[in-house]
C-alpha cells in the first residue's frame, strides 16, 4: 500500500512539474537595445513558471526591485557572475534590476499570469537610465 502511495505521488509531482516552464533571460553588457541589459526585458510567463537568468557577461546580477512586485511575493537576490533560476508563484507584475547597473537602466519587467499593471510601475521614480527604460518597457509593450 505504502509503495502504491508513494508511485501515485510520483506520478503527480512528475505531472505538475512538466507543466511548469523555464525561461532564459541573457544579462548582457550589450544587446539589442543598447548597454546594460537583460534579453528579454519583458516577458510574459504562467504562475508556477521559473526564470533562469544567465550571465552571460561578467559583473551583472538578477534583483528584485523591492517597490515593484506584488504583495507577499519574496524578495530574490543572485550573486554578481552566477546563474539564477527563480520561481514566480504570485500572479503580477515584477519589476527585476541588475544591482551593480540599476543607475545604468539594467532593468527588466516580468508578468506572471493574468494581471493588471499596477499603478506603482508608473509612477515609480528609478535611479538615472532606468526610469527611462522602464517607462520604455512599459510602453513599448502597450501595458
Amino acid at each position: 500500500m505504502r509503495q502504491s502511495l508513494i508511485a501515485i505521488l510520483s506520478f503527480f509531482v512528475l505531472v505538475a512539474s512538466s507543466y511548469a516552464e523555464v525561461h532564459e533571460v541573457k544579462m548582457l553588457n550589450r544587446g539589442q537595445s543598447g548597454p546594460m541589459v537583460f534579453e528579454p526585458d519583458y516577458i510574459e510567463i504562467k504562475p508556477g513558471d521559473s526564470i533562469k537568468f544567465i550571465a552571460t557577461h561578467k559583473s551583472h546580477n538578477a534583483a528584485s526591485i523591492p517597490e515593484l512586485r506584488p504583495e507577499g511575493s519574496a524578495l530574490f537576490k543572485g550573486k554578481i557572475n552566477e546563474e539564477l533560476e527563480v520561481p514566480f508563484d504570485i500572479p503580477g507584475f515584477y519589476g527585476i534590476q541588475c544591482t551593480p547597473h540599476f543607475s545604468m537602466g539594467m532593468v527588466m519587467v516580468v508578468k506572471v499570469g493574468e494581471a493588471n499593471l499596477p499603478d506603482n510601475f508608473r509612477t515609480y521614480k528609478a535611479p538615472g537610465k532606468s526610469d527611462k527604460r522602464l517607462k520604455d518597457i512599459i510602453h513599448n509593450n502597450k501595458l
